[in-house]
């Protein structure tokens, strides 16, 4: 790989997180087509935007996102549910790997919808709590 195209790609990558150090699902692509135009390949524009992203501290959201489906599976491997208080810690790490850039909403609908993608159940119910995974 030429180390001049590498270079110009990683300034765009920096371009692109210069406001926020997040990379979104939306950012991420076309950070990527830009790469693509550049000659690189997918794989090396990944381990580029990878390589940036720890670098310099980045949050890629589809990996954060990664990390924390891989967090409910085990929480879902324990009993075949996933209750109110691992939901809530799940929701902690999300939103701390998210770094609050993404609203609680719409991390809560995200890890929701991850469970029901998964088949993974929600034990719902009890004093304190109710239909907490229902009203989300």
């Amino acid at each position: 790989m030429d180390e001049q195209i590498r270079q110009q790609f990683i300034e765009y990558i920096m371009l692109m997180v210069y406001d926020d150090q997040y990379i979104d699902r939306h950012e991420e692509k076309k950070i990527l087509e830009e790469g693509i135009k550049r000659g690189l390949r997918v794989d090396d524009g990944l381990s580029i935007i990878r390589h940036v992203a720890t670098e310099k501290c980045l949050v890629i959201e589809r990996e954060a996102e990664e990390r924390t489906k891989n967090i409910l599976r085990q929480y879902a491997l324990n009993d075949g549910f996933i209750d109110h208080k691992e939901f809530e810690d799940a929701l902690a790490m999300f939103n701390d790997a998210c770094k609050g850039k993404i609203a609680e909403p719409e991390l809560k609908k995200r890890l929701k919808k991850m469970m029901l993608d998964n088949g993974w159940k929600a034990k719902e119910g009890g004093l304190f709590v109710g239909k907490w995974f229902s009203a989300i």
